[in-house]
């Protein structure tokens, strides 16, 4: 059968030259043949590597093979076959013999049992008895769930495994995993049936030819880019997938995955590998590629909640409830847009922000990478006159335009005023002929930029590099894994996180537009009330809320407004202890509820009085300074580096002693002690922010503590029934000296907490935060609605 197929394609003209003598037949089995990757380009990839391959020498056999049954299988394979076509270099004839010989090459299976794998291998292995064909090697394609492949690769190594001498080549499709420990144990199960060399895990962005030439293109302008690609040059780089399709039909999918799992752990991380690996002597090798790849994900600074701004098309949760048959008053967390900040610890990039996006239901479809220079040009010229060439005024700017858009196709762009860049000859040309299109504000003329000479689809390109044998392109193990360990963290942070609710479309405007703040990303504008709360209360229904809590005055507020009115309060009186005695003694505690405080002093108190300001701790763990656990870290990294502080004014409280931590032979307490007493006034501090814990703790005052509720001491070691469970802590009585007290709640965490305490009396070794009484100054309760209200 296949030397009559051939015979009938050289007696048509259809091949350029004669056959050469075999060079061994290959077996291709697509699995999940009739879904829908296989549709829209899985068969059309290997229609293609056919076109390209059958006067190459080798003889193939294509196995289109799902759980459906043989009849309904095989018609739904075929009617995707009919329709494939061919690219537009071909010409008609050869491109209507080689379909015909591709769909007769092709036949469908039913793989559902052991014996159904068994009955493949025997119909190959005689197909290669019969032609007497030399067997190269198989292909198996998995378009298949994760959750089916070690039950298929148990049956593939047990039952349809090459002849000795030809190769095996595995092709899997993400998802790989969906957290670390998933993707752990995935890679356990397949690497007890294949050797890593067999397997081919396709991530298709590798494919797109914008982002495939990215590292070519970093080496062959190495002349060039090597004196700016780096922190003194680049402003920063930006990472972008915008869709304009929503998820309906994939909610399945998506409430498992979400956004940040389903394109940016994978597509956009590895394209931010490309742009900011050390680039290797070769960049075609794949070892060296992975080293380099594996180094820079040691690089990568760990990511925080803070890092992402998260969103939600409104009719997203709809579409769950209607799909997966969800009750009514279901909620879905599931982020459908999500922008990450990512930085590096590496001298070339440390402080470079390299900023990830991806959404669904967005205002276009596009795909881009975009790396901006700084500029420190002034030009006198106006710029009418200036010519982008020669002008050092305008933007400067490196894209690889992956596809859609205004463009809608991939290119190379690069600004004019930065240099003419070497471009492989034959593979790209230069576009001279659009004057009418304009891409982030300027002409099309501004750039010099270069289309490939031949457009190809992502999964032609990967399946051909499978065929070959070639690895560079696909994800390894070791990759995957790494992968996984930096983006684990950040998503279990995010699974309480209430994503920000959008419209869709053109609509959505400004709403998703986020700014960088230090290492933090925020949304610019404010979430409008209408979208969060259409279905219940208003912020405006809480207005009227009591003013009083356990006797002293109440703040409630949505959290933003209370933040907000919590650190104006903060400056008020920090501006007051200034103008009257000249300096302001501020304490503040730790943990989780202060940091956005700490970002609202930073970004939105331009007049508060920091040269003037001592900043002391009001508790501590006892742990180094620098640990993540360190309130003092906390206060640092959102506070202390955004803001002009005078050294001297900032007291840490010494946990750590000759090399000990809160070794009482130290004398932590009693330094901290003495330093509170030589710089503030009578020991009465000017401001202090304290927290509430649910057990009713407050600093590190714990229930039935041994000290600090009260006495003589000021400062003190104590115990935490958590870990780290050493502390140090002001004392309730150093506490109660303040001028004004602020004891800051929020989160529905809270709310049981809270209630408990507006009940009791005044009983600090039960509750010691019912110890707080100022005794010539003022207390002040700030609670959200959700801790007052739950």
């Amino acid at each position: 059968m296949l030397r009559a197929a051939l015979c009938a394609i050289f007696l048509l003209g259809a091949l350029p030259s004669l056959a050469k003598e075999s060079r061994g037949h290959v077996s291709v089995v697509l699995l999940g043949a009739t879904g829908d990757l296989a549709k829209k380009y899985l068969w059309e990839g290997l229609f293609h590597l056919y076109l390209d391959q059958v006067s190459g020498g080798h003889s193939f056999t294509f196995h289109g093979a799902a759980l459906t049954a043989h009849e309904p299988g095989q018609r739904l394979m075929f009617e995707v076959l009919k329709n494939l076509v061919c690219p537009s270099d071909v010409s008609p004839d050869r491109c209507a013999v080689v379909k015909d010989q591709f769909l007769k090459l092709s036949r469908y299976h039913q793989l559902k049992t052991s014996e159904n794998y068994t009955a493949l291998n025997r119909e190959i292995e005689t197909l290669l008895q019969q032609e007497e064909l030399e067997e190269a090697g198989r292909i198996f394609y998995f378009s298949v769930p994760p959750f089916a492949y070690a039950e298929i690769a148990r049956h593939i190594n047990g039952s349809c495994r090459p002849r000795p001498g030809a190769w095996l080549r595995v092709v899997l499709e993400k998802p790989f995993g969906h957290d670390l420990k998933s993707a752990q144990q995935l890679a356990v199960e397949l690497r007890t049936f294949f050797r890593e060399e067999e397997m081919y895990r396709v991530d298709h962005y590798l494919g797109k030819q914008a982002v495939a030439h990215i590292l070519p293109f970093r080496d062959q302008n190495r002349r060039f880019l090597d004196p700016i690609w780096n922190r003194h040059h680049v402003e920063r780089v930006e990472i972008v997938l915008k869709e304009s399709l929503d998820a309906k039909g994939r909610t399945s999918f998506y409430e498992q995955y979400g956004v940040i799992r389903d394109v940016l752990q994978n597509h956009l991380t590895e394209v931010l590998l490309y742009l900011a690996m050390e680039l290797p002597a070769n960049v075609s090798s794949a070892e060296e590629v992975l080293r380099h790849k594996l180094q820079t994900f040691k690089s990568l600074q760990g990511l925080e909640s803070t890092s992402a701004v998260l969103g939600q098309y409104q009719a997203y949760a709809g579409q769950v409830r209607e799909e997966q048959q969800k009750a009514q008053d279901y909620v879905s967390m599931t982020p459908t847009f999500a922008g990450v900040l990512i930085q590096l610890d590496s001298l070339r990039w440390e402080g470079v922000p390299f900023l990830l996006t991806s959404g669904k239901a967005l205002d276009e479809r596009v795909g881009y990478v975009r790396v901006l220079f700084k500029n420190r040009a002034y030009c006198t010229q106006r710029e009418s006159l200036r010519e982008a060439g020669q002008s050092q005024c305008g933007p400067k700017q490196i894209i690889f335009y992956i596809g859609h858009g205004e463009l809608n196709c991939p290119a190379v762009l690069i600004s004019r005023n930065l240099f003419k860049p070497i471009m492989p000859e034959g593979g790209w040309k230069e576009v001279v002929d659009r004057p009418q299109v304009r891409l982030f504000g300027l002409p099309l003329s501004d750039y010099y930029v270069y289309s490939p000479v031949k457009e190809r689809e992502a999964y032609s390109v990967l399946i051909s590099s499978i065929f070959h044998g070639r690895k560079d392109s696909f994800i390894t193990t070791e990759n995957l894994l790494a992968s996984w360990e930096f983006w684990t963290p950040l998503l279990d942070s995010l699974t309480q996180q209430v994503p920000r609710l959008y419209p869709g479309g053109l609509e959505n405007q400004h709403l998703l537009d986020f700014e960088m703040v230090g290492r933090e990303l925020s949304f610019t504008l404010e979430e409008p009330v209408e979208l969060l709360h259409a279905d219940g209360q208003m912020p405006g229904d809480y207005r009227t809320i009591q003013a009083k809590f356990r006797q002293s005055p109440l703040v409630s507020a949505w959290p933003e407004e209370l933040i907000a009115q919590l650190a104006t309060d903060i400056e008020t009186a920090a501006v007051k202890a200034v103008t009257r005695c000249g300096e302001f003694h501020l304490a503040l505690s730790g943990g989780s509820s202060p940091i956005t405080l700490f970002q609202q002093l930073a970004t939105h108190h331009y007049g508060f009085p920091w040269r003037h300001t001592h900043l002391w701790l009001v508790d501590e763990r006892c742990v180094p300074l620098a640990d993540p656990e360190s309130n003092f870290r906390s206060l640092h990294d959102h506070l202390l580096q955004h803001v002009r502080v005078p050294y001297l004014n900032i007291h840490p409280m010494p946990v750590h002693l000759n090399r000990r931590l809160c070794v009482e032979e130290d004398r932590g307490p009693e330094l901290y002690a003495k330093e509170i007493a030589e710089l503030v006034t009578n020991a009465s501090l000017d401001f202090v922010l304290l927290g509430l814990g649910s057990d009713g703790h407050t600093a590190s005052l714990f229930p039935h503590s041994s000290s600090g509720l009260e006495g003589a001491q000021t400062v003190v070691l104590t115990e935490s029934p958590v870990k780290p469970h050493q502390r140090m802590s002001l004392s309730l009585p150093l506490i109660n000296k303040a001028r004004q007290v602020a004891v800051l709640v929020m989160g529905k965490g809270k709310h049981e907490i809270t209630t408990q305490i507006s009940r009791v009396g005044q009983e600090p070794r039960k509750w010691p935060v019912s110890g707080v009484n100022p005794s010539s100054g003022q207390l002040v309760w700030y609670m959200d609605y959700d801790a007052l209200l739950g």
